[in-house]
Order: C-alpha cells, then sequence, then structure tokens
C-alpha cells in the first residue's frame, strides 16, 4: 500500500537513529522514536473510530505529540483540520459543525465544553496534553509501534485549513497528499535543506507555515528541529548558535532586532532566514542585514497553495518583495475583470497555477468555480505587480482597494510613506465611508511619543509625495495594530472602528 505524503515524509527513515526533534532541556527524539510515536497515536485514532476520509479536528497546544498526531492523522488517511489555540469554544462550533468530524481532539482543560459542541456534530471527542496526558495519550500507550499506514494517494485531500475569515465565513481549504509534497519537494531543493539543517521552529503548527513549511520541508529533507512550544525571545536567542535555519514572521524580527543580544556571532551557523506569513518591511529586512550580516529570504504564500514564490536562496534579495515563482508555479498578474495579463510593472490581480493549489473549499463547489479561471488559474485575492526582473512585490488584498472619487488607491503604497515619516513606527492605511467620495484614506498608525503627541500633526507631512486624493484624510494614534495569530494587521477591525468618523 502507498500513503503518498506519510511515505515521502517519515516512512523512509522509520528506523533511521537520526535526531529529528531538540527539546528543552537537552532531550531528543530520533526519527525512529518519533515513528514509533506516530504509529501508537495512528492505532488510538483507529480505536477511537477514525477510518479514512474521515476528518480529525484538532486544538490542542504545540508539542512533540501535537506533531505526532498530525504524522498519524496523515498515516491512517483521514484529513487533518487543526485550529488557532486562541479560538474560544464559542468561535470553534463553526468549525466543528462545518466540518463534520469524527473526532475532535482538544486540550483537557476544554474537554467538557468541546463535548457540548461535538455532540451536536456528531463528532466523538479525545484530549490530549502537551506532555501526552488525556484519553487520546492513555490510548496510545501500550499500542505498537508501527502500523501500516492507509492507501492515499496525489489527489486524496490530507489537511483541510480554515482561512482566517476576516471578511467574512471561514473557508475550509482542502490540502491534497500531492500538494504538501510537491511543496516540500520544491522548497528542500529551493532552500536547500539537507540531512545537516537544523531548523529553530518557534512557529505555531496550526496554519500552514509552521505545520507544513516547516515540519514538511525538515522531515523530507531528513533534517531536525530545535522545537519551542511558542516563540520567546530569551530562548530563540539562547538556541540560535545551535540552528542553521530559522522561519519566522515579521514580528518575531522585530522582536529580536529589539533585543542588544542579537549579534552575527550568535548567528554565525545559521545560513538561512525565511519571512512570511504578513508583509515584511523593507526596513526591517535593511536593519537585520546591517546587525547580522544576514538578509532575510522573504517568500509569499497563501492557506490554498502553501508557498507560491521566493526571493532566491542563491542570488539578489530585494527588500519589499516576494521574489519569484518557485520552480513548477506558473504566476501572472491580471486585470481582475478581464483576466487579461497587465504589462509588468502595473497592478493587477496575482493569480496561480501549479501542483501546490488546493481541490477547493470544503463542501462550497459554487464558491470553489467561482475562484478559478476557465484555464485553472486560481484567483488569490491579491494585488501585486511584477517588474522587470520577474520580482513580485504585493499591493495588497483586493478587497482592501480603496476607491475614493472614482480613483484607486492601494494601501500598501500610502502605508509605505507614512511608515518613512519621522516618529511612525508602522501604519495601516484603510479606506472608510465618506459622504463626499465614497470612501476615504485614513491611516491607523503606531507611533514614537517622544516625537508625535499628536495624529493632526501628521496631516500635511505627505503633501508633495503623492497625489491629494490618496493622502490619508485622518491619521488615528494607535498603541498596537490588531493583528490575527500570523502577525497579519486585522484591517477588518480598522474599518469597522472608524467607519463612522465623517459621518
Amino acid at each position: 500500500m502507498v500513503n503518498v505524503l506519510f511515505d515521502a515524509l517519515l516512512g523512509m527513515r522509520h528506523e533511521s537513529a537520526a535526531q529529528f526533534l531538540r527539546l528543552p532541556g537537552d532531550d531528543s527524539i530520533s526519527y525512529r522514536s518519533f515513528y514509533e510515536q506516530v504509529s501508537r497515536y495512528a492505532h488510538a485514532l483507529v480505536a477511537h473510530g477514525v477510518q479514512p476520509g474521515d476528518r480529525v479536528t484538532v486544538q490542542v497546544e504545540k508539542s512533540p505529540h501535537a506533531l505526532a498526531l498530525y504524522f498519524a492523522t496523515v498515516g491512517v488517511g483521514a484529513v487533518y483540520s487543526p485550529l488557532n489555540t486562541e479560538y474560544t469554544v464559542g468561535e470553534i462550533e463553526y468549525f466543528v459543525q462545518d466540518a463534520e468530524p469524527s473526532l475532535v481532539v482538544c486540550t483537557p482543560a476544554s474537554a467538557h465544553d468541546v463535548r457540548l459542541i461535538a455532540k451536536k456534530a456528531g463528532a466523538s471527542v479525545a484530549t490530549l496534553g502537551s506532555d501526552g496526558s488525556g484519553s487520546l495519550g492513555d490510548t496510545a500507550r501500550g499500542q505498537a509501534n508501527a502500523f501500516v499506514p492507509a492507501n492515499r494517494e496525489q489527489g486524496d485531500a490530507a489537511a483541510i485549513l480554515y482561512t482566517s475569515g476576516t471578511t467574512g465565513r471561514s473557508k475550509g481549504a482542502m490540502l491534497t497528499h500531492g500538494n504538501l509534497l510537491s511543496n516540500a519537494a520544491t522548497l528542500k531543493e529551493a532552500w536547500a535543506f539537507t540531512e545537516d539543517d537544523v531548523l529553530l521552529h518557534a512557529l505555531p503548527i496550526f496554519h500552514a507555515h509552521g505545520l507544513f513549511v516547516a515540519n514538511n520541508t525538515v522531515a523530507l529533507a531528513g533534517g531536525s528541529m530545535i522545537f519551542h512550544p511558542r516563540f520567546i525571545v530569551d530562548h530563540v536567542i539562547r538556541d540560535l548558535p545551535a540552528a542553521t535555519s530559522f522561519m519566522a514572521i515579521p514580528t518575531f524580527y522585530t522582536r529580536l532586532l529589539a533585543d542588544e543580544r542579537l549579534t552575527p556571532e550568535i548567528v554565525g551557523d545559521v545560513r538561512l532566514f525565511v519571512s512570511g506569513s504578513a508583509s515584511l518591511l523593507a526596513e526591517t529586512h535593511l536593519a537585520f542585514e546591517r546587525r547580522t550580516g544576514h538578509k532575510i529570504l522573504e517568500r509569499y504564500g497563501m492557506t490554498e497553495t502553501t508557498m507560491i514564490t521566493s526571493n532566491p536562496y542563491d542570488g539578489f534579495r530585494k527588500a519589499g518583495t516576494v521574489g519569484r515563482p518557485l520552480p513548477g508555479i506558473s504566476v501572472r498578474i491580471c486585470d481582475a475583470e478581464t483576466g487579461k495579463e497587465v504589462p509588468p510593472g502595473e497592478i493587477g490581480a496575482l493569480e496561480v497555477a501549479g501542483p501546490n493549489v488546493f481541490k477547493g473549499y470544503w463542501r462550497m463547489p459554487e464558491k470553489t468555480a467561482s475562484e478559478f479561471r476557465a484555464d485553472g488559474y486560481f484567483m488569490t485575492g491579491d494585488l501585486a505587480r511584477i517588474d522587470a526582473d520577474g520580482y513580485i512585490t504585493l499591493v495588497g488584498r483586493a478587497k482592501d482597494l480603496i476607491i475614493s472619487g472614482g480613483y484607486n488607491v492601494y494601501p500598501k503604497e500610502i502605508e509605505l510613506l507614512v511608515d518613512e515619516l519621522d516618529g511612525v513606527v508602522e501604519s495601516a492605511v484603510v479606506g472608510v465611508p465618506h459622504p463626499d467620495f465614497g470612501e476615504a484614506v485614513v491611516a491607523a498608525v503606531v507611533v514614537d511619543p517622544k516625537k508625535i503627541t499628536a495624529a493632526d500633526s501628521l496631516m500635511p507631512l505627505l503633501k508633495g509625495k503623492v497625489a491629494k486624493y490618496k493622502q490619508p484624510k485622518r491619521y488615528f494614534i494607535e498603541d498596537r495594530l490588531p493583528r490575527n495569530a500570523l502577525g497579519k494587521v486585522q484591517k477588518t477591525l480598522l474599518r469597522e472602528k472608524y467607519r463612522q468618523c465623517f459621518t
């Protein structure tokens, strides 16, 4: 029997004594030990009635046990559906009702409330703590240390990841064994991962970056990971000297830059720093290079496609861009209405085709059909432009486009200008209702209070730098910008907060 994804990631190394996970306190788990742990969890899933094709909804803390559960779910042929650990019980009810899982795995602390939700969906519940405690851990103990993976082919779903839902109902993106394996293989080659690599893993494992990009790529290469439960600056600084690679969201880099212990010496053996999941400011990119001598490699992907583009591992990395399309992946920039490609340098809608593109939204065939062109290209919803060298710059989401007085305003363009103002730490630009212009440009800014004390003082500062219709008509000083777990600014919240500022 063949299980496309499992066999490639773990099957070939199930007898290897090589280190896979390095844990706090000098503990480690070899590939062989991890495979045995995965096998026990696979048998535990079967004991709970999970069959190939069933959904397994998971909301547990990051741990080696949680990672083993992911591999076990893939191995038994079920569909892994992780949920953000910050979601409340009220929030997860929608996901459980929508996915109709056979099994919901949660923390022991949340079991009572989750059972009430799961019962409505006809799902059973098992619990798993970060130390392996809980009913699923109890079932796994004593099970056999080997199992025969269920037969799964390229087109079979391996995971359902829900989109963030910032613009409405969250959609379950179905990613196949072929999607995940092709992307891991592409990244392994593009980023030169080998069995000698040690990835410092401090990302959550409920989204594509931490779960698939990091774990799948390292496992396919036969490398190892320093496995942190969460990002803590002190712990990352401590372990960077032992790492060869680091994957992060932009927030991680800004926090590291704020620590004087970040020096060229402690990153002397790191060959690769990757950033993704949210836009990396060019300022952060350049500041990191000045401090450490390393250029961060920025890449671009999304839940429905995993990774699409990347700055080169060997070659020029352009700050502010997300690089070129990865091998085997086709990208084009089009007029959103006509679907015709726009000339280089012009802004358009980014579309993608390739083996990485998901098979569709769970139980939403009409929505799936509406997101694909007739020739198979997926419409990402992102606005971008491509330069003469083939490097892509993201301008924003199509839903964030502001139309003020009939003119298009791209928030990213204005944010870059506002961020350059003396005293501005970061900004987010959104459009809100305006009685004359339809929409007006407003900016939320985080500032240095020693340099900026009043929002009105920012009003004249873009004069002459950009057309008047693009200039923010109001500025709002915020202590911090609202972000989701991936570090993306939640502009929906800002639009709602300021929507009546001109009425």
